[in-house]
């Protein structure tokens, strides 16, 4: 039994609540009488309800995020249903901002706006201090703005990763909150502070994790690289420590990496380090309007470097739907990307945060949102619905290709000959779509026969070229017997050759 129960819904499995185990290490006297309830968008509204209700709380926390805000939305009605009195208070960005225009919100008792790290312990206590909950609630505001909290003074939360978590599941852990830069389509942009956990207390938590058999970090610092010196004591200490399998995600600013911060990654095993780089867009004019500032020559000069001299796996982001941007513009940006030849290539489509200052741009540039979550945007005066239709189908059928390595030889016969990738792999995915009329489920046998039909057929590549890119690629993975398709192609080579 527990008084109080935090939870969320995380994206995937192997996700974890930073967040939660936050606010869960800094209950103080409270620590004792709460649990973490975690759970996943992919299992049942029911059995969530189920599983959290089991603890017998008189409290739940819930942390709400634009992935997971309609089916907690769902969870809290049934909460509420099922038990009237047990108070919800609600956290999270999704919950943050616009608060009364949802209705989430409206089924909830409380909401903490910003960092709830202790302001939610403190809601806690004046709740359970009273003789009757009922009474408390009533006398308390529904809404508290959070004060960002003190890093050096909190509890870290490293200790709540359990055993399993440690062997399945990503572990997140932060040096640093905040970003110092105001690119509109970020909450960041909201607060330009950037505040920083003492090594001194991070190193040691991170050791006892290290220890504990961690292996899948991610940093969730909004930018690394920010201080030189700083960034270069960690990376220093991870170096010292690291070991096969191990991996560290970190988000970067490509065009401020220091020369000292390239040539130290370069000593890092192949495949340690794994860099978000989030570029967004190439379109200069585009990115000044969402006051977003990149040196482009800068940026272009170090994936380079990172690519060819370091083992470091890039991970690049691009956003389509900015004001302003066309697919034209987009396009050209999209091919620069490639020749830059990051390991995976994000292609996001744009989506309004709530509270983000991006909003202050939807009349000038005609920007419609779909008013459901994630609230991608819909068209543009730039880009209509289908052409956006098309883009989504474009990123869909990329992460399928390209980001999912399964295709890393074949992939690029796709636009070899073309002078524009991006435009060849469009041509691609209209096919594709035209074919099987769907984004996923799509079996990776069939998917290879739909490219092996589009590179022979459509592109007039030789067979015999195409059929060895897929047998590669397709074993790259340890997979067993070839699909019959591709064991047909081989035996008709072998016959011409024999004749």
């Amino acid at each position: 039994m527990a008084d109080i129960v935090l939870t969320t819904l995380n994206a995937k499995y192997i996700h974890t609540a930073f967040g939660l185990r936050y606010i869960l290490a800094n209950l103080g006297g409270l620590k004792a009488r709460a649990c973490l309830v975690e759970s996943d968008i992919n299992k049942r509204t029911l059995e969530i309800a189920e599983a959290i209700l089991a603890h017998a709380p008189r409290i739940v926390g819930v942390g709400v995020y634009i992935w997971n805000v309609s089916q907690t939305t769902e969870l809290v009605a049934v909460l509420k249903r099922l038990q009237p009195d047990l108070v919800i208070i609600l956290g999270g960005p999704e919950v943050s901002h616009e608060t009364g225009q949802q209705r989430i919100v409206e089924l909830a008792d409380f909401v903490i706006t910003g960092e709830a790290d202790v302001a939610f312990g403190q809601l806690c206590e004046a709740l359970l201090a009273s003789n009757s909950v009922s009474a408390a609630r009533a006398a308390l505001p529904k809404i508290t703005a959070a004060t960002a909290p003190d890093l050096a003074r909190l509890e870290m939360p490293y200790e709540h990763y359990t055993a399993e978590d440690i062997a399945h599941r990503t572990i997140y852990v932060e040096t640093s909150r905040g970003c110092p830069f105001g690119c509109e389509f970020c909450l960041s942009a909201l607060d330009r502070r950037v505040r920083y956990v003492p090594l001194e207390k991070f190193f040691p938590e991170m050791q006892r994790l290290l220890e504990r058999g961690a292996a899948r970090f991610k940093f969730v610092d909004r930018t690394f690289n920010l201080e030189l010196e700083r960034s270069l004591s960690v990376l220093r200490f991870l170096r010292e420590r690291c070991q096969p399998g191990h991996m560290f995600h970190f988000e970067i600013v490509p065009d401020r990496l220091q020369d000292e911060f390239l040539e130290f990654v370069a000593q890092f095993p192949p495949g340690t380090l794994r860099f978000e780089v989030g570029i967004q867009t190439f379109n200069a004019e585009v990115a000044a309007r969402i006051n977003r500032h990149q040196d482009y020559r800068r940026l272009k000069q170090n994936l380079r470097f990172l690519r060819d001299q370091t083992g470091v796996l890039l991970h690049a982001d691009l956003v389509f739907g900015l004001p302003g941007e066309t697919l034209e513009s987009f396009a050209d940006g999209f091919d620069e990307l490639v020749a830059l030849r990051p390991h995976e290539i994000q292609l996001g489509i744009l989506k309004r945060l709530r509270g983000a200052p991006i909003a202050r741009h939807d009349a000038a540039w005609g920007m419609v949102y779909n008013p459901n979550p994630p609230y991608e945007i819909l068209q543009s005066k730039t880009v209509d619905f289908g052409t956006l239709q098309r883009v989504r189908r474009f990123a869909r059928y990329w992460e399928l290709i390209w980001n999912s390595g399964n295709f890393v030889r074949t992939a690029p016969m796709i636009w070899a000959r073309a002078s524009s990738p991006f435009r060849a792999f469009m041509r691609w995915s209209d096919w594709l779509f035209a074919r099987v009329q769907r984004t996923d489920s799509i079996a990776l046998v069939r998917l290879m026969q739909l490219l092996f039909e589009y590179l022979t057929v459509e592109l007039r590549l030789g067979a015999a070229d195409v059929a060895a890119a897929l047998v590669e690629d397709y074993g790259r993975a340890g997979r067993g017997d070839l699909p019959a398709f591709l064991k047909r192609q081989l035996q008709q080579r072998g016959s011409s050759r024999s004749a």
